[in-house]
């Protein structure tokens, strides 16, 4: 990412407090993005990922929600936006998964993969184009 030059830009990734979204967040940040750390409930995780990346010389602000959720989604856009100025990059990360064999699943665990996965990344995509156009 060294020779990546993101200053200026301003940038939302979910799941961002662990995994592969910190890290994500971190390289973002490390190259010169503003970056919103978003996270569920690991709030501890998020500030730290924060911390990190101001000590990387970036802006960081943590943001809760649950990108399964629509009302979530648009408070975390309409923040970041606020807090930045606006929005150029989006990584869509957070994502779970329920471990059971089909037949033992239930149809609540179904559904909140389904709501996290898959509408929440058409959710995060749509209220980040709303930004970007």
């Amino acid at each position: 990412m060294d020779s990546i030059n993101l200053r200026g830009q301003r940038a939302l990734v979910t799941g961002a407090s662990s995994g592969i979204g910190a890290a994500c967040a971190l390289a973002l940040g490390r190259a010169g993005a503003a970056v919103a750390v978003n996270y569920l409930d690991q709030k501890d995780a998020a500030e730290r990922m924060c911390a990190r990346l101001h000590d990387a010389g970036a802006r960081a602000i943590p943001l809760q929600g649950d990108v399964g959720s629509e009302q979530d989604i648009e408070r975390m856009f309409r923040t970041a936006v606020r807090e930045f100025g606006g929005l150029d990059i989006l990584i869509g990360n957070a994502g779970i998964e329920k471990r059971a064999m089909i037949a033992d699943m239930s149809l609540d665990d179904w559904s909140r993969v389904i709501a996290v996965n898959l509408t929440g990344q058409f959710l995060c995509a749509r209220a980040a184009v709303r930004q970007f156009c």
